[in-house]
């Protein structure tokens, strides 16, 4: 919360907010079409992005992509299952932990994630320096 000791957003700030948040919309919206295009929902994309970018080498659990994808544990099972019936992923028992259920990529899954991120990595660099933050004093 701020302080009333803090300034006031000019209209400037408010223009860089809304310009940031305007080519947030158009590079989420891209991703949207772009998903579509390949017959997954932008969800599915994610959820494959996210298996795939796990940080380290570890695949991850449902309970960590749900933490990536700010979703219920609930939904993130439910999501995985639509994504196992298209044979994009699978689950498996961690061997570590038995009690703990990874996501693993399938062919199909890696093929589509491969040709959706080429494309977004394409937007980005045509969209580059669109992303800056905005500078707001405190």
């Amino acid at each position: 919360m701020k302080t009333s000791a803090a300034r006031a957003l000019a209209k400037g700030d408010f223009e860089q907010l809304s310009e940031f948040r305007y080519q947030m919309r158009r590079f989420e919206r891209f991703s949207e079409r772009a998903a579509q295009g390949e017959g997954i929902t932008p969800l599915q994309y994610l959820l494959l992005l996210h298996v795939k970018g796990y940080p380290g080498g570890e695949c991850p659990t449902i309970g960590e992509l749900a933490e990536r994808l700010q979703a219920q544990h609930h939904g993130v099972v439910a999501l995985v299952s639509r994504c196992e019936a298209l044979e994009l992923v699978k689950r498996k028992a961690s061997e570590t932990d038995r009690r703990q259920v990874e996501v693993h990529l399938q062919k199909a899954g890696e093929a589509v994630l491969a040709r959706l991120a080429e494309l977004h990595r394409a937007e980005l660099k045509s969209l580059q320096g669109a992303f800056s933050v905005p500078q707001i004093d405190l």
